[in-house]
């Protein structure tokens, strides 16, 4: 009762966090998924950089995060305290499973598919957009996923920068040792989380039944 009690209290602020933090997340995703995708089917067009493009991904995901973010702070232009750098931190942890996934997911098409559609005299680019991406796109979704639900969690990581979003409210919770400051803010990150994941599974699954 207690629990419910703060929660109504606060419940203005807590929206206001919510909304923050979901901002955060769908600044990065969007610039995620924007350099992402492409740079995904650049990859299945020049092989040769797949392996180091993916392996600085992977390198990427073995930082810990708070390191990450306090190593952007003092970079110029693009660090400091803040929205800024804590969304470039997001992205970097968010497109290795877009990356993978859009790769793996056209790599995995078909061949005897893409040679048909080479006979029917399409390009490259016709194959790409018109047989290749349509069959590989729950994969790819399959990717933005697991990087959603991937960044909700990291975001609240990013309040330590002054990001703001949900992680005020558990950092508070750490410094004052007060459980309802930190379930005010990992209970709606994990909702939101939830929700989002359960969105693009629909999508996903809409897509594979049309």
């Amino acid at each position: 009762m207690e629990i419910l009690q703060f929660f109504v209290e606060r419940h203005d602020e807590i929206l206001s966090k919510t909304w923050q933090h979901l901002q955060l997340v769908g600044l990065s995703m969007f610039i995620a998924i924007f350099v992402g995708v492409p740079l995904g089917l650049l990859l299945t067009r020049k092989e040769k950089l797949a392996p180091p493009l993916l392996g600085f991904a992977n390198a990427v995901q073995t930082i810990p995060s708070l390191a990450l973010f306090g190593f952007l702070i003092p970079i110029p232009i693009i660090g400091g305290i803040g929205m800024r750098s804590a969304t470039i931190a997001l992205v970097l942890y968010a497109l290795l499973p877009i990356l993978r996934n859009t790769y793996t997911g056209i790599r995995s098409v078909d061949p005897a598919v893409v040679e048909a559609g080479k006979g029917m005299g399409m390009t490259d680019i016709q194959r790409l957009r018109w047989i290749e991406v349509p069959l590989a796109l729950p994969t790819v979704i399959a990717g933005v996923r697991i990087a959603t639900v991937l960044t909700v969690g990291l975001a609240t990581i990013a309040s330590a920068i002054g990001a703001g979003g949900l992680g005020d409210f558990i950092f508070r919770g750490i410094t004052m040792v007060d459980s309802r400051f930190i379930l005010a803010g990992a209970l709606p990150a994990a909702i939101l989380a939830i929700a989002l994941d359960a969105l693009l599974g629909r999508a996903e699954k809409r897509w594979v039944m049309s």
